[in-house]
C-alpha cells in the first residue's frame, strides 16, 4: 500500500520524485523519503509525516539525475523518521524502497544479526537492504536476485548502490509500472506518477525485474532471462488527476459520476438495446454457479451483484470476502465462474482469491477500473469500468460504475442464455447519468443536513432487500472519512439486538424507496421514532407517511429497483464528505487508510 517511484534520466531528479510522491500519497502518508545517487555518493532525506514536509529537504539535496523515493503506509514499525524508507545496509552503500510485506523477515533478521549486521529500524524492509549487501559483489542486479530468492512475501522494490549507476526494480505481488520516455525512464507503483512524463508504459508481472541504466531499460525474469514486453499506452490524461477547482478529490470524483457512468456504458448497449460485452473466453451458457470475491466497497457492490445476477439471469451466486476466501477451502469446481471486483485491480486479497479459484479450475471474470492492472491481466475475461482515475482514498465514483458493470453483465448473461432483453431496464440504465445529476444539483440540501448532524457520535444505516448493501456502504463512507461510529444493518434485523442502542443521540438513516419493502421500512422507522431516535430518510417521494416520521429527508429520483443502489449511493457519499469536511478532517487522506490495499 506504500508508493514507490524511481527515475533515471537527464533532468534534476528531486523535483520529479517529490511530484511523483505527491501523486502517490493516496497509497500511504505516514512518512516519506528520497535517496539520490550522484558521482558514487548517496544523498538521503526522510521525514515522519506528509510529502510536503519532505519537499524542502529533498530539493536542497545535491543535484542528481538518478533517484528513488517512497511514501509509507506503516505495516511493521510505527510511523517515524527511522522507520521511513529508504532503508540502508550497514555500510550505507545500498538503499532500498519497498511496497509489500516480508513474511519471513524475523528469521532472516536473526540470521543476519548472527553474521554481524546491525539493524536500526523496526521494519521488515530493512532486511532487504542487508540481504542485498550480503550478496553484493560489484553486481547489484545479481545481489538483488540472490536476496529475493530467500524472501517469502510480497514486494515491489527499487534499489540503488553507490558503486553502480543503475536502478534495479523487482516485483512479486505488488504493482510496478515502467514509464518509457525520451531519454528518461521512470518507475512507479501506479501510472498516475508516470503520466506527467509519458503515456507509454510497461506493466511488470510477478517475478520480473527491470534494470535502468543511462537511457536504457532491460526487463528480465528472476532466472536472468530477457523478457520482451509490449508497450501499452495510458488512455487518460494528466488533467484528469487534477482537482479542477474542487476543494478535495473526493468531492470532484463524486461530481464526476454522471460522466463516469456514461463511460462505463459507452458502446455496451446498441441501438436495438442489446448488450455488447467482450467476454470471449467464458462459455456463459455452461455457468451454473457464480462466486463474487471482493473487499470493502467492492464487496458491497458484490452483495448487490448477487441480487442482480440472481434476479436478472437466474444463476445462484455467492459473495465472499476475498480476504477469507482461500482460508476456508472454498468449494469451487470446474464450470463455476468467479468474479473478482476491484477498483485498482491490485487488491492483494482479491488477487489471492482469484488465483485460488483458478487453481481449482474455475473460469474468472474481472470487474476492474485500472487497465493493465494485475487482476486485469490474470482473469479469463474482464469488464473495464473506465471510471477514470480515483485519487481520494474513499471510493466514490468506482462504486456506481461497479454496479453498472454488474447490471450489464447480468443482462448479458441472461441474453446469452436466451432470455428476452429487459428493454425498460436498459432504457433506465441509459438515463442514469441524468438522474445522478439531479441529485448533484441539490447537493446544498445535503450540506444542510451535514451541518445539523456533524457532531453526532453514532449512526445506523438501515435498508431492506437490495438497499441493505447500500446501508453497509453508507456506513463505511461515513466512518472512514469522518471517524464517526456507523453501522449498516438490514432494517428488520434492528429488532434483534441493535435497537437497544437507539436513543435521542443516535441517528438512523433509512432507505425508504417506493418498492415492495416500503411498508415494512415505515414500520421500522416507527420503531426508532417510538424510542426517541432521530431519523434521516432517503426517499423517492416526501409524502405524508414519511414527513410524519421525520423532516430530515433526501429525495432521489424514482427508478427501477435494480438501479436503486446506484441512485442512493450519491447522497450518502455527499453526506459523508460534507460531515468530514465540516469536522476539519483531511477528506482525501483519512487516518490509517490507504487507497490500494496491496498487502494481505
Amino acid at each position: 500500500m506504500c508508493g514507490i517511484i524511481a527515475y533515471f534520466g537527464k533532468k534534476d531528479v528531486a523535483p520529479i520524485l517529490i511530484d511523483g510522491l505527491k501523486r502517490l500519497e493516496y497509497r500511504g502518508y505516514d512518512s516519506a523519503g528520497v535517496c539520490l545517487l550522484n558521482n558514487g555518493e548517496l544523498f538521503m532525506a526522510k521525514v515522519k509525516g506528509r510529502v510536503s514536509e519532505l519537499e524542502k529537504l529533498a530539493l536542497n539535496l545535491k543535484h542528481s539525475n538518478i533517484g528513488i523515493a517512497h511514501t509509507r503506509w506503516a505495516t511493521h514499525g510505527e510511523p517515524s523518521e527511522v522507520n521511513a524508507h529508504p532503508h540502508f545496509d550497514c555500510k550505507n552503500e545500498i538503499a532500498v524502497v519497498h511496497n509489500g510485506i516480508i513474511e519471513n523477515y524475523t528469521t532472516l533478521k536473526e540470521i543476519l544479526e548472527k553474521e554481524g549486521h546491525k539493524f536500526i529500524s523496526k521494519t521488515d524492509t530493512e532486511v532487504l537492504s542487508h540481504l542485498i549487501e550480503k550478496f553484493y559483489n560489484n553486481n547489484l542486479e545479481e545481489a538483488v536476485t540472490k536476496a529475493l530468492e530467500l524472501v517469502v512475501g510480497t514486494f515491489g522494490i527499487a534499489v540503488v548502490c553507490k558503486k553502480e549507476n543503475k536502478i534495479v526494480v523487482a516485483r512479486r505481488g505488488s504493482p510496478i509500472v515502467l514509464g518509457v520516455g525520451e531519454g528518461e525512464n521512470i518507475i512507479a507503483s501506479d501510472a498516475v506518477a508516470v503520466l506527467p512524463f509519458t503515456k507509454k508504459v510497461i506493466y511488470l508481472n510477478d517475478n520480473e525485474m527491470v534494470v535502468l541504466t543511462d537511457n536504457k531499460y532491460e526487463i528480465k525474469n528472476f532466472d536472468g532471462q530477457i523478457v520482451e514486453k509490449e508497450i501499452d499506452e495510458i488512455k487518460w490524461t494528466a488533467a484528469e488527476i487534477e482537482k479542477k477547482g474542487f476543494k478535495h478529490f473526493m468531492l470532484k470524483e463524486i461530481f464526476e459520476q454522471p460522466a463516469s457512468i456514461e463511460n462505463t456504458l459507452r458502446g455496451r448497449i446498441d441501438e436495438n438495446l442489446n448488450i455488447k460485452l467482450s467476454i470471449d473466453n467464458i462459455d456463459l451458457k455452461s455457468i451454473k454457479r457464480i462466486t463474487i470475491v471482493a473487499c470493502g466497497t467492492a464487496w458491497h457492490a458484490g452483495l448487490i451483484g448477487k441480487y442482480l445476477i440472481e434476479k436478472i439471469a437466474g444463476i445462484p451466486t455467492d459473495v465472499d470476502y476475498a480476504s477469507e476466501f482461500r482460508y476456508r477451502n472454498p468449494i469451487v469446481r470446474e464450470g463455476d465462474l468467479v468474479i473478482a471486483i476491484s477498483q485498482s485491480g491490485e487488491t492483494a486479497d482479491t488477487l489471492a482469491a482469484l488465483r485460488e479459484a483458478k487453481l481449482k479450475g474455475a473460469k474468472t471474470l474481472g470487474i476492474i477500473n485500472v487497465v493493465g492492472s494485475t487482476i486485469g491481466r490474470e482473469v479469463d475475461s474482464g469488464i473495464y469500468l473506465h471510471a477514470g482515475p480515483e485519487i481520494a482514498v474513499a471510493a466514490t465514483k468506482s462504486f456506481p460504475c461497479m454496479l453498472t458493470g454488474l447490471i450489464l453483465f447480468s443482462l448479458f448473461l441472461a441474453q446469452a442464455n436466451g432470455k428476452d432483453a429487459d428493454k425498460e431496464l436498459l432504457e433506465e440504465l441509459n438515463s442514469l447519468p441524468e438522474k445522478i445529476q439531479e441529485i448533484l444539483d441539490k447537493s446544498q440540501d445535503i450540506l444542510l443536513l451535514a451541518k445539523k448532524f456533524k457532531d453526532t457520535k453514532n449512526f445506523f444505516f438501515l435498508g431492506r432487500g437490495v438497499n441493505f448493501p447500500s446501508a453497509l456502504e453508507g456506513a463505511l463512507k461515513l466512518k472512514e472519512t469522518s471517524y464517526i461510529h456507523a453501522e449498516g444493518y438490514p432494517a428488520a434485523e434492528m429488532k434483534h439486538g441493535p435497537i437497544a442502542l437507539v436513543d435521542p443521540e443516535l441517528v438512523s438513516v433509512f432507505f425508504a424507496m417506493n418498492d415492495h419493502t416500503y411498508a415494512k421500512i415505515l414500520s421500522n422507522m416507527e420503531e426508532v421514532r417510538a424510542r426517541g431516535g432521530q431519523i434521516i430518510a432517503v426517499v423517492n417521494e416526501a409524502n405524508s407517511d414519511i414527513l410524519n416520521l421525520t423532516k430530515n429527508v433526501i429525495v432521489v429520483p424514482k427508478c427501477r429497483e435494480e438501479l436503486m443502489p446506484i441512485i442512493s449511493a450519491i447522497p450518502l457519499q455527499l453526506l459523508a464528505y460534507y460531515i468530514a469536511d465540516l469536522r476539519g478532517f483531511d477528506v482525501d487522506k483519512p487516518k490509517n487508510l490507504a487507497k490500494s490495499v496491496t498487502v494481505e
